[in-house]
């Protein structure tokens, strides 16, 4: 691993255990070279697996996209189902980066509005790794919404404690995460966004209340691993305190 971190000039630096990523700019960069959205986003298909096989080289070993939103339902009609194509393409495609790698694929977010037959593949695919890899997961955020995610946790929390199964002054943020769709994976310690959008726009709003965020201006499609090392060594150069003083972090790691 020292050599692979040295190829790269992240010998020295801290790895991030979680990575979470919003990736943006897929039809600003079509627009700007006069092409449809769907363009666009074929090209930003083609930086996730760079980004997917850099992430398992350097030793990441969570990695979590924002591949559709809640709200992206809402699109043109015509860019949905292109986007829903793109999506039963790329889990046909992955599924060797994926076993070859040893990554797990895993799906968080309402995946009921999405076509049965690419539903069923995807999760299939997700359960095919789930039972043999283990060395890094990749987290697909699709039909999310983190405001969802959250009404849903406390609604199922409400009916543990209305059926009795669970008393009110037991209820704690542990109780919470162990209802939400991240409950077997840790916190992002670093979240990207790219193409020069500074918001959160819905994503992991409990999950990254500590994690070091970083935005770039570049756009999603030209988001490579050189621009994936700059945000690894950004996020190294920061202090997380997690509200503790410097001076306590420091006495802490003597």
């Amino acid at each position: 691993m020292k050599e692979r971190l040295e190829k790269y000039g992240l010998n020295g630096y801290t790895i991030p255990e979680h990575i979470a990523i919003i990736m943006d700019g897929n039809g600003r960069w079509a627009k700007k070279r006069l092409r449809n959205r769907l363009k666009g986003h074929t090209e930003g298909e083609k930086r996730v697996d760079e980004i997917v096989r850099f992430s398992r080289e350097i030793g990441i070993k969570f990695l979590t996209l924002y591949a559709f939103s809640s709200e992206n339902w809402s699109r043109p009609e015509d860019e949905v189902k292109g986007l829903m194509s793109l999506l039963a393409q790329s889990v046909k495609k992955r599924r060797g980066l994926l076993l070859d790698n040893n990554i797990r694929l895993n799906f968080i977010g309402d995946l009921s509005n999405v076509p049965e037959k690419i539903r069923e593949a995807a999760l299939a695919l997700s359960e095919e790794t789930a039972s043999q890899n283990y060395e890094m997961t990749l987290t697909v955020a699709l039909g999310y919404g983190s405001r969802d995610e959250i009404l849903k946790a406390v609604k199922d929390i409400a009916v543990q404690v209305k059926n009795g199964e669970l008393n009110v002054d037991d209820i704690d943020a542990q109780t919470m995460k162990s209802h939400l769709y991240t409950h077997d994976i840790p916190d992002p310690d670093l979240m990207i966004r790219t193409s020069g959008e500074i918001r959160i726009s819905n994503y992991l709003l409990w999950q990254i209340a500590y994690s070091e965020l970083y935005f770039t201006d570049v756009l999603w499609p030209d988001f490579k691993k050189e621009n994936f090392i700059d945000a690894i060594k950004e996020y190294s150069n920061r202090e997380r305190r997690f509200g503790k003083t410097t001076e306590q972090i420091d006495k802490e790691l003597k």
